[in-house]
């Protein structure tokens, strides 16, 4: 049901040449659910961070952006100014979910807590997350996590 409801919106588990390599533009998420990509943009300073997606009205369904910080952290986020309901997805320095903060509030600041020991968080259009089956432990690749320890390698 998974894979027909996103045959259109995500590439899942098919042509093994689109997985081959990590791109900036891109994240790669895999787990027992399948696997799936999406066209990021990238806030890796503050002043992009600072704005992540605020203000826009909609985002494509296979499209999210992608947080990326200088080292692992405790990691918080709000919905000021964001105008559209989010799937917050939070990501270890090895490329692995954490924890996910499902549908997050239009315009609500109360702050979400993402865990500790974070290093990046992909925000992706509400209830995907959910619908794709995406959870913790679910790996995530891209050049943000491609160290030794990684869980799933850029060369892999």
């Amino acid at each position: 049901m998974r894979g027909i409801l996103f045959t259109g919106l995500f590439v899942m588990l098919g042509n093994s040449a689109l997985w081959a390599a990590c791109s900036q533009g891109a994240v790669d998420l895999r787990g027992d659910w399948g696997r799936a990509r999406f066209n990021v943009e990238i806030a890796d300073d503050n002043e992009e961070r600072a704005q992540g997606l605020m203000n826009r009205p909609k985002m494509p369904q296979s499209a999210g952006m992608l947080f990326v910080y200088e080292s692992p952290r405790p990691m918080n986020f709000w919905m000021r100014n964001t105008l559209i309901p989010l799937d917050m997805i939070f990501i270890d320095a090895q490329g692995v979910v954490q924890n996910i903060h499902h549908r997050a509030i239009p315009l609500d600041e109360t702050p979400i807590f993402g865990g500790d020991n974070l290093l990046a968080a992909l925000e992706i259009n509400g209830g995907l997350a959910e619908r794709m089956g995406i959870t913790k432990g679910t790996q995530v690749r891209h050049p943000a996590f491609d160290g030794d320890d990684a869980a799933w390698p850029c060369t892999e």
